[in-house]
């Protein structure tokens, strides 16, 4: 599941993701769940929200971070390693803070804790490593419809996506669609490994972005009364969900 920027894409005619919610949450996967929670919870000030289960006896525990989540996935049995590239640090804006302060959660995931307004981060900031900065502001800018306010940097609606090229990062092997298990499957790793972009119509906006030349991830399948979800792949393929949270739109599609 990659976005399709294997082959140098160039999508079709922009559009702009409908938009449930104005920030763009985070997921991360750990074995270390308590380390995390403290961490998250009681160092960086995130208000817990609630745990959901994602079957199989993994859970999904919920922070609040400035309007987006942060989601630390838990579940029996070893993750993978962490990539070099991907989604390489997570910029929160505090102003608890008066200067930019670096630090690492106990996974060695990179923060920045930054004053409102540095950089333009009133928000959050997810900085990316990446093999080609073009097809990223093409993906970003014309798939995904982002704001450009600089280059290499896009808003959506709230939250900046930065990115930056890196000669050690690689794409990632993908083999076309997998169904929403694979795909988890597929997730797990140390790291912060996908972005959720809560929409309006799931079915809408995953289909619209095939037809522009995005790589399907996986289709998208409705997770009982809580949400409707697909996934798609960036040009080097990190993970992006796609969100049609019931709590957000109302009643969910059939599958």
């Amino acid at each position: 599941m990659v976005l399709g920027c294997a082959r140098q894409a160039s999508f079709g005619t922009s559009g702009e993701v409908d938009l449930a919610k104005n920030c763009v949450d985070v997921g991360l996967f750990t074995t270390r769940l308590e380390e995390m929670r403290l961490f998250y919870g009681e160092r960086i000030g995130l208000k817990f929200e609630e745990v959901l289960s994602l079957g199989a006896g993994s859970h999904q525990h919920r922070f609040a971070l400035r309007g987006s989540v942060l989601k630390i996935n838990h579940g029996p049995g070893a993750l993978g390693p962490r990539g070099v590239g991907g989604y390489r640090r997570l910029v929160i804006a505090d102003s608890r803070y008066s200067t930019p302060t670096e630090l690492a959660d106990p996974d060695g995931n990179l923060l920045e804790l930054r004053p409102p307004g540095t950089g333009d981060v009133n928000q959050i900031e997810i900085v990316l490593a990446v093999t080609d900065e073009d097809a990223f502001e093409r993906f970003y800018g014309d798939a995904l419809g982002g704001v450009r306010i600089a280059p290499r940097r896009f808003r959506i609606g709230q939250s900046v996506i930065s990115f930056a090229h890196d000669h050690d990062v690689r794409k990632v092997a993908h083999g076309g669609s997998d169904s929403p298990t694979e795909a988890v499957a597929a997730l797990r790793a140390i790291g912060f490994r996908y972005l959720t972009i809560q929409v309006r119509d799931c079915n809408w906006e995953h289909h619209r972005l095939m037809r522009m030349g995005v790589t399907q991830g996986s289709a998208p399948v409705t997770l009982g009364e809580v949400a409707r979800i697909s996934f798609i792949r960036d040009p080097d393929g990190n993970w992006i969900e796609l969100s049609q949270r019931a709590s957000l739109t109302g009643a969910l599609p059939k599958d």
